[in-house]
């Protein structure tokens, strides 16, 4: 997942303010450019834990605009966004899914906790549990 980010000079601290229109929680800035690029991608990441935590789905990306700049999220990041929309859309918490998966709601917890290291293989499996398919593809 690519998220469109603005960069707007500072004129009164200097440096660059970078917001996301789709994320408003994700707000940072950094001296350089170059800084506020990779605060960027850092906010971008810890904004997704808020929505985790409050059991919220996390706004899909929009298209950019003009003069904005595409932050990417980590793949094991975007899949499990996608589990936890469609966790959200279903009304399905970590019981009923770890029931329909044979499994424990703990081992559904990590699936959806953003630190643990999941394999892509059981996120697939949890969409499957929720009559959905995971698709990836390159750009």
């Amino acid at each position: 997942m690519k998220y469109p980010a603005q960069f707007e000079p500072d004129e009164e601290a200097g440096g660059f303010v970078v917001t996301f229109r789709d994320i408003p929680e994700a707000i940072t800035q950094g001296d350089t450019e170059e800084e506020a690029l990779a605060m960027a991608a850092d906010v971008l990441l810890h904004s997704m834990e808020v929505y985790f935590d409050e059991k919220r789905q996390v706004p899909a990306p929009s298209k950019a605009r003009k003069g904005e700049r595409l932050i990417d999220l980590p793949a094991s990041v975007s899949a499990k966004i996608l589990l936890l929309n469609e966790m959200v859309a279903a009304d399905v918490w970590s019981s009923e899914l770890a029931r329909r998966m044979g499994t424990t709601p703990q081992e559904v917890n990590r699936l959806i906790d953003l630190k643990h290291t999941t394999k892509i293989d059981r996120i697939e499996e949890a969409l499957a549990a929720l009559g959905k398919c995971l698709e990836l593809s390159a750009a």
